[in-house]
């Protein structure tokens, strides 16, 4: 048998790192010694020590790519030149210092606060003197700093080791071998580095909140390493929260979520906020499930509901005439991502550039769903969950939760969205006929979304229409495609329905229906100036609550938002819950008053804002320019400098408040 030889720098580099693998997972096992588990549940970690390995692999086959990069540079070879070899020796003792460095401080962060090393640590740099001092008196610095030069000699004549150790291997000679397996060696790198594409064929790379698919907190904190932790959070520490402002003025707080100011200095927002089933109710007993359906782009000014002459969903239409309707609801802010947070965690996403979902350092957060107790609890996705780290938010927040996402249907994938939305209603509405248990079920649709895929196979039902450009252009469409696409929501909500109510389930269950988020465009003379010129087209949604035979056909123009959707849900099927961010129920917000209102906040240009029944207010966050206030029920100028003014307190309050709630609101224990 021929003897394989392989390049020097290949030999060395995968000793090293196999060397450095080695000592990351047994760090690991140390955490869990250190920190073992909270509850019997998480005592079952293999998962999260093949997840972390994957973790440690990435940052050290980078390590590995920069060695042999240095390579590929004739006067840098480490074999050939002793220049070379230096610099490539420096290069790994970085690697070792940051390594132990990371590893020293997740250590002494998570047994401060039970949390893996994130980029809020660097917050304490605003006040170096006072930090040094307090770590000064709370932890041996001495005593770890001899430690840590130990171990790093250590490293070094590991590193040294390896390099001797690959000198005695036999020299590849063949100029040609040597760049092919070298070039094959990087592409292997590459692919470790990037993480899911060699382990599993995933659509995304390894991300951080694939640790939070593992179910538990616990099982997250074991699988990351404080590098995946830090680097993933360095992009969400800009942000500040003027917590003094939101004490100073907590009770125009109170007033507008109706709750106690005594809860001014704790700053906490469940406490007096806990619901109880009302009595006497006559509607909650007949309803047993709950269906709750987030549209893509399913923007108001370009539907029937709204007046559109292009009449694109005639069947939601109808459906509208016999459920409850709120003609003025709105996302709080643009984007699929920030409209599924906002629906189920019931906060604005007001991140700025990223969204929440993405965001490590908000991971943890309450939803009213959990307070759904014995139900079956299912989330249908066409495509991937790992699309905007959804899927840990999802996972670790609902930790009884059914995913069903990409691969799991029997359906054909038709593009990057996975399957089509037509064939995700049929999927979900089968799956959900043979429940026997009450359900909660989420169904997020994606095909009005380019690149407006319409199968084949609905074409022989769905006849697309062809109008003129001037037409498309006046009533808010850019193409036929998107026209066509938007019919086709309207068509794919009618399979379903249709389907549902040759089930048992459907006279029990309450279908909610609401728009991820709008479009931007020009909505023309179908609403007042003010929805086009300031973007609001861009957030107006349809939002429908629809139990023919259960609920009193209603329409409202009462304000509303995304952030509405869960306590109103609750409320609706009467049972126990605790609201902790800043969703109302809408029932009662139309009860106690016509007039309500919301918050909204535009990313790109950070415009942030608030709309009632009679105006919009709203102003840049970055511009010291005019603040807009303008009417919202028609065309005329108007001035009312004490609304004004009450509304810019108000746009403040909710801004500083839901940046608060987005990292302070915790689950809360279910009992």
């Amino acid at each position: 048998m021929k003897k394989i030889i392989l390049p020097k720098t290949i030999i060395w580099t995968l000793l090293s790192g196999l060397g450095f693998l080695l000592l990351m997972s047994f760090i690991r096992i140390v955490f869990v010694y250190k920190f073992p588990a909270p509850t019997s549940t998480d005592h079952h970690l293999q998962s999260a020590y093949i997840l972390g390995f994957r973790y440690d692999l990435r940052y050290v086959t980078i390590m590995m790519m920069v060695t042999l990069l240095l390579s590929f540079i004739k006067p840098l070879h480490p074999f050939k030149q002793k220049i070379g070899k230096k610099i490539a020796i420096i290069t790994w003792m970085v690697f070792s210092t940051l390594l132990l460095l990371f590893y020293t401080t997740d250590f002494i962060h998570y047994a401060y606060v039970h949390q893996r090393l994130n980029a809020s640590i660097l917050s304490y740099i605003d006040n170096p003197l006072i930090s040094l001092q307090m770590m000064w008196q709370s932890y041996p610095i001495l005593w770890i700093l001899l430690v840590f030069i130990i171990v790093e000699f250590a490293f070094y004549k590991f590193v040294l080791f390896t390099y001797t150790l690959s000198c005695l291997q036999e020299q590849l000679n063949n100029k040609l071998k040597n760049a092919l397996i070298q070039g094959l060696f990087f592409i292997l790198l590459l692919y470790s580095a990037i993480g899911n594409v060699i382990y599993s064929g995933g659509q995304y790379p390894l991300r951080w909140s694939d640790a939070y698919s593992l179910g538990s907190d616990y099982k997250a904190n074991v699988a990351l390493n404080p590098m995946q932790s830090f680097f993933s959070t360095l992009n969400f520490r800009t942000a500040t929260i003027d917590t003094e402002f939101i004490k100073n003025n907590y009770t125009l707080l109170a007033d507008y979520l109706d709750m106690p100011v005594s809860d001014r200095d704790s700053l906490n927002f469940q406490f007096s906020r806990k619901y109880l089933p009302l009595e006497n109710d006559t509607i909650a007993p007949k309803i047993k499930n709950v269906v709750l359906v987030i549209c893509e782009s399913f923007s108001a000014y370009k539907s029937s509901m709204i007046g559109n002459p292009l009449n694109t969903t005639p069947y939601f239409n109808e459906m509208k005439k016999q459920g409850v309707y709120f003609n003025r609801a709105f996302s709080p802010a643009y984007g699929t991502a920030r409209g599924v947070w906002a629906a189920i965690t019931g906060t604005p996403d007001i991140l700025e550039g990223k969204t929440s979902s993405r965001n490590p350092l908000a991971v943890d957060q309450h939803t009213i769903i959990s307070d759904f107790k014995n139900y079956e609890k299912y989330y249908f996705l066409g495509g991937s969950t790992s699309w905007a780290n959804i899927r840990g938010v999802l996972t670790i927040n609902i930790p009884d939760l059914n995913i069903y996402e990409q691969g799991k249907y029997q359906s054909s994938e038709i593009n990057v969205w996975g399957i089509s939305d037509k064939d995700l209603f049929m999927e979900a509405n089968k799956k959900l006929s043979t429940n026997t248990k009450p359900f909660f079920a989420i169904i997020q649709t994606a095909d009005n979304h380019r690149p407006y895929t319409i199968p084949a196979e609905d074409l022989k039902i769905f006849k697309k229409k062809t109008v003129t450009k001037d037409s498309l252009i006046k009533f808010g469409f850019e193409n036929n495609d998107e026209y066509n696409a938007f019919r086709y929501t309207d068509f794919c909500i009618e399979q379903f329905i249709e389907a549902a109510k040759k089930e048992k389930y459907f006279k029990e269950t309450l279908f909610v229906f609401i728009g991820d988020h709008g479009i931007k465009g020009d909505a023309g003379t179908m609403l007042p100036k003010t929805f086009t010129e300031q973007g609001l087209t861009n957030m107006h949604i349809p939002f429908l609550f629809y139990a023919p035979s259960l609920l009193k056909a209603k329409e409202y123009a009462t304000p509303v938002s995304q952030i509405d959707v869960m306590p109103s849900i609750a409320s609706l099927c009467n049972i126990a819950y605790t609201n902790t961010t800043m969703g109302k129920n809408v029932f009662n917000t139309v009860q106690k008053s016509s007039a309500n209102t919301i918050f909204l906040y535009d990313d790109f240009n950070q415009q942030i804002g608030v709309l009632n029944n009679e105006y919009y207010f709203g102003y840049q966050l970055k511009n010291a320019g005019q603040p807009i206030f303008e009417s919202v029920v028609n065309n005329e100028k108007v001035r009312n400098d004490s609304i004004q003014l009450q509304m810019k307190q108000l746009t403040k309050m909710i801004f500083e408040t839901s940046k608060y709630m987005l990292i302070h609101n915790q689950k809360v224990p279910v009992k």
